[in-house]
């Protein structure tokens, strides 16, 4: 008798193997094509992303000198795109690991619902609003907050939402983009010096020029800053840290690891190990999350 399980085993490789080709050949199709329709349906067509970005993602965080860690940070990727956010909960205040947990959770959840880039600008205000209740419910009246910064990468474009004092920065070419405000009485004191309300002295020594004016889990919270979303190129880099991180390394420091050419995570981690090294008796929290466009 004859052993037929040789050809039965490979008949299967080979049927796999077409299997493979043909969702290979559909994948190129849907690369190449931005829309795709359903015949004979009034319907709108389904969204297909005309530009498909390889991100790659590196994170590290330091408890630095204080008791607990306030900052949380998370990072997702669906066919919109890649989305990174840190919240830093407010030290000081009590509950800013609820808060800042909480808030990322929130706007985390919320960006599997959104399923075309147009909604993008609109997520960013329902999950700040629905971070901002949730927090206060937990709160009951205590105080407490956290601050928030999340980019999204989608079809060429860096999507962005902010509040607080967390930071977004472009990297790109050697040269650092700031791309978000900081929520600070600072900026109030800055646009009043401007106004000629306020010699430059008084904007400077202001003792209370680093005190939030607006965060979320704040009873005045009314929206976060949105703005206009930011062509990419190849190989930029995207920075999203909490003040732990930039009050505690210069852009020259900061510029140096990046210029390495290392993984983003690799690069995170150097960071936060420089910040360690530098043993600041006031160290804060310190989260930093690079995103390398492709």
């Amino acid at each position: 008798m004859e052993d037929w399980s040789f050809i039965e085993s490979y008949g299967i490789v080979a049927a796999a193997l077409i299997v493979v080709a043909v969702l290979l050949v559909l994948r190129q199709k849907l690369r190449t094509s931005p829309v795709a329709e359903i015949p004979g349906e009034d319907t709108e067509p389904m969204y297909i992303p005309d530009i498909i970005e390889t991100v790659k993602i590196g994170n590290a965080q330091t408890i630095g000198k204080r008791d607990e860690q306030d900052d949380y940070f998370s990072s997702s990727t669906t066919r919109i795109g890649t989305m990174a956010a840190i919240a830093d909960g407010i030290s000081g205040l009590s509950y800013g690991r609820m808060a800042s947990t909480l808030a990322v959770t929130m706007f985390s959840r919320e960006y599997l619902k959104v399923d075309d880039p147009a909604d993008i600008p609109e997520y960013f205000h329902k999950a700040a609003l629905i971070s901002n209740r949730a927090i206060m419910e937990q709160l009951g009246g205590a105080t407490g907050g956290t601050t928030l910064v999340v980019g999204i990468v989608s079809g060429g474009l860096l999507h962005w939402g902010a509040v607080g004092d967390s930071m977004l920065i472009l990297f790109r070419d050697g040269e650092f983009m700031p791309i978000n405000s900081k929520h600070t009485l600072e900026s109030v004191l800055e646009a009043r010096y401007l106004a000629g309300e306020i010699s430059k002295e008084e904007a400077k020594e202001n003792p209370n020029r680093n005190q939030l004016i607006n965060y979320l889990g704040y009873g005045g919270f009314q929206s976060m800053e949105v703005g206009e979303p930011v062509p990419l190129q190849a190989n930029d880099t995207i920075i999203l840290c909490s003040d732990g991180v930039y009050d505690a390394l210069t852009e020259v420091e900061m510029e140096q690891i990046l210029m390495q050419g290392l993984h983003p995570q690799d690069a995170a981690e150097e960071m936060i190990s420089l910040i360690e090294r530098k043993k600041y008796k006031h160290q804060d929290n310190a989260t930093v999350i690079i995103l390398q466009v492709i």
